[in-house]
């Protein structure tokens, strides 16, 4: 399959977006620990009005169909600290397809550019967003939900647990506090 049929016109229209250009991500959760591609520069950033939360169902990477897990997304609403990387130009479609490959193969999240602070002032990221009316939000979960999900869920790249575990330790690496996601992690002691 080449890149231009995968996932269609709205990989097509990102791509129209950026050719010829640096590519900009927001990194704020696997994409700090495992972000598979080569960053020419790399800032710590913040975007307004979205925040990391641990609130999208995972059927398949971290959980099953009978155990589903859960996977990092970004919700309406705050702020969320997080990386932001800059891709050179003459990599930037390859890699932006190579997202679209690992975030987007069922549709569930909505790719958005999220304005980040650099120290050249702010740049254009791509980041991938999920609405609150998406079915696979989970809405509020209890404490003994996740303490059933932490102990249970596993998929094809492994645990619900290990995910929000290296997505902590990496924050804590670029010295981003996540108060949060610490005391979700409380209810898999």
């Amino acid at each position: 399959m080449t890149p231009t049929h995968f996932k269609g016109d709205l990989l097509d229209h990102f791509r129209a977006q950026t050719a010829g250009q640096d590519l900009w991500v927001f990194g704020y959760a696997s994409l700090l620990w495992r972000p598979e591609f080569k960053a020419q520069e790399q800032h710590l950033s913040r975007v307004w009005g979205w925040h990391r939360a641990l609130k999208m169902w995972s059927r398949l990477n971290r959980g099953s169909p009978e155990c589903p897990g859960l996977v990092f997304a970004l919700l309406p609403g705050g702020s969320c600290q997080g990386v932001a990387y800059r891709v050179a130009r003459d990599q930037a479609d390859a890699v932006l397809v190579r997202l679209w490959e690992r975030e987007m193969p069922m549709d569930i999240y909505t790719p958005s550019w999220l304005p980040c602070s650099t120290p050249q002032g702010t740049v254009r990221a791509l980041a991938f967003t999920l609405p609150r009316s998406s079915p696979s939000y989970t809405g509020h979960l209890p404490a003994e939900r996740y303490r059933q999900i932490f102990g249970q869920a596993c998929g094809r790249f492994g645990t619900t647990l290990d995910y929000a575990l290296q997505t902590y330790r990496s924050l804590q690496a670029h010295g981003i506090e996540d108060r949060a996601l610490a005391t979700l992690l409380r209810h898999a002691d």
